[in-house]
């Protein structure tokens, strides 16, 4: 079997091949720094799996020039990257890795939380410059805000048991209540306009797909209260980027704005003028992300949430043990739902 890896750092590789020869699984494999797209697909032509990190695009054309392939399996929990569907209709299994992160997300988001709840983008500003003041640095209490929480699965089960633990009050919204979250942690389930409306935190953990784009968006997001603060740790298009400006330079969302990741990549100047076709849509993106990266009360960060030794090594093991198990059985251990 010929497997190839895209997207792959150094340590991961080290970390692949020693799992591999500890299981002893059979086969050729083969590693890529690069991501895996209509550009580096000609190194993969004669994959029979491939295993690919969220940067690669496997569309129908990528996908068409691997006639061998009988397996995909992205190292994520979403995979909006790959043209599942089409994969399918081709007999191609696709896999991903549920579960890997949920209490390493949840964790991070609540270290965006607490950063702009006290303030610490501006202080370590000020500390960088030899500003030693509390001057604009009076932050907030977390202890019984309400917070509201859009998801509420693996990740968001989390959120709001680390929630409780800080006395908050627990709104939800999700298409399917938990009862166990709301028997343990007291929360209640309400509708997104009355999340939005009443809560001071409102916080992001849904999967991306055509129903959740744009969830929170330009309306919506008028409803929010003006000093509240917005996370959005799940996928840069479930949450409008323009609402976000729009309301910030409104004076709204005065209680922080937390994205780890965000609608359009962050493209620099030095990108921007290397480009000879830059559309104007890409530009006018570009331009909203310099914007938020210049205010103190918002913090972007470059897609880290899952981002810790630990999860990645998950990640890692739970790849190889899906390989292993297609190999010796033709199915994935953790197959995309088919629902989706």
């Amino acid at each position: 079997m010929k497997v190839y890896f895209f997207g792959v750092e150094d340590w991961e590789k080290l970390h692949i091949e020693r799992r591999i020869r500890e299981k002893n699984i059979p086969g050729e494999f083969f590693f890529f720094k690069e991501a895996l797209n209509e550009e580096s697909v000609s190194k993969a032509r004669d994959a029979e799996i491939v295993s690919v990190f969220i940067y690669s695009r496997l569309t129908k054309e990528v996908i068409d020039q691997m006639p061998n392939l009988k397996l995909i399996i992205t190292r994520s929990s979403g995979y909006d990257h790959i043209d599942v569907e089409y994969a399918r209709k081709k007999g191609i299994k696709v896999a991903y890795i549920p579960g890997y992160g949920n209490n390493t997300v949840a964790e991070y988001t609540f270290a965006l939380i607490l950063a702009l709840a006290r303030k610490l983008k501006p202080l370590i500003e000020n500390l960088a410059q030899g500003i030693l003041t509390r001057e604009g640095l009076m932050g907030i209490d977390i202890m019984g805000k309400t917070i509201g929480i859009v998801g509420t699965g693996r990740i968001g089960s989390h959120v709001a048991r680390i929630s409780h633990g800080f006395g908050m009050k627990i709104l939800a919204y999700d298409r399917t209540k938990n009862q166990e979250l709301i028997e343990k942690y007291g929360v209640e389930y309400v509708g997104l306009e009355e999340l939005l409306s009443r809560s001071d935190i409102v916080t992001v953990h849904l999967p991306y797909n055509r129903a959740t784009h744009f969830l929170i968006n330009r309306f919506n997001i008028k409803l929010m209260k003006l000093d509240a603060m917005l996370i959005n740790t799940s996928r840069g298009e479930v949450v409008e980027l323009e609402a976000i400006i729009e309301a910030l330079k409104e004076g709204r969302l005065a209680g922080g704005v937390g994205l780890d990741t965000i609608e359009t990549e962050i493209t620099t100047e030095e990108e921007l003028m290397k480009k000879t076709a830059l559309t104007t849509w890409k530009l006018k993106k570009t331009m909203e992300a310099k914007y938020l990266l210049s205010q103190e009360n918002v913090i972007v960060s470059p897609h880290l949430a899952y981002y810790t030794k630990d999860a990645s090594e998950r990640i890692l093991d739970m790849t190889v043990d899906n390989i292993e198990h297609f190999i010796k059985t033709g199915e994935p251990l953790t197959p995309v739902p088919e629902s989706q």
